[in-house]
């Protein structure tokens, strides 16, 4: 297989980690296009976000439509940030094993690297991150304690034996 010279990253990490954060810097840094998952669930269907089953029926549709852009773009050696950073029910869009699969077979179909960040975070301190954003309104959704506990609960860090070099973060300053 040959590797084009396209960059693929990836940011995952508890909600209010600073996911966003990372992504806009990476995407400056790389002169990369940023696709953000809450901006398009909230464009696209932000009056259809009410359970699990509606979050998982929109993402799959924004998966469906996104997954061979993103493979093109790849292919056309532009560089590419996503952050796929569920809001609602759940915020495991990069946050379990199985998702990250799913972006690794874009990279793999586009023939490009990938790199996993991690937002290295403890869930105390991204829950007090949540509190302060929520005050703020700076953020396309607002997750409640119990939405947070529950999107916690799925998150699965990253590891080497997934077949992404993962870059581990710290906090991310607005």
């Amino acid at each position: 297989m040959s590797i084009h010279s396209s960059k693929f990253h990836l940011v995952c990490g508890y909600a209010a980690s600073g996911k966003s954060t990372l992504a806009r810097q990476l995407a400056r840094e790389q002169d990369a296009i940023l696709l953000s998952e809450d901006r398009w669930l909230s464009a696209l269907f932000a009056e259809e976000l009410h359970t699990l089953a509606d979050y998982v029926r929109c993402t799959a549709r924004l998966r469906n439509a996104l997954g061979p852009h993103v493979v093109a773009l790849l292919q056309n050696g532009q560089a590419v940030v996503m952050v796929m950073v569920m809001v609602m029910v759940m915020d495991f869009a990069t946050n379990t094993v199985e998702a990250r699969a799913w972006l690794r077979e874009l990279a793999q179909q586009a023939e490009v690297s990938a790199m996993l960040h991690f937002l290295d975070v403890s869930q105390e301190a991204s829950w007090q991150r949540l509190v302060k954003r929520n005050q703020e309104g700076s953020h396309e959704f607002q997750l409640s304690k119990q939405q947070f506990d529950k999107l916690a609960a799925h998150f699965e860090p990253p590891s080497e034996a997934e077949g992404i070099p993962v870059t581990r973060h710290s906090a991310m300053k607005k």
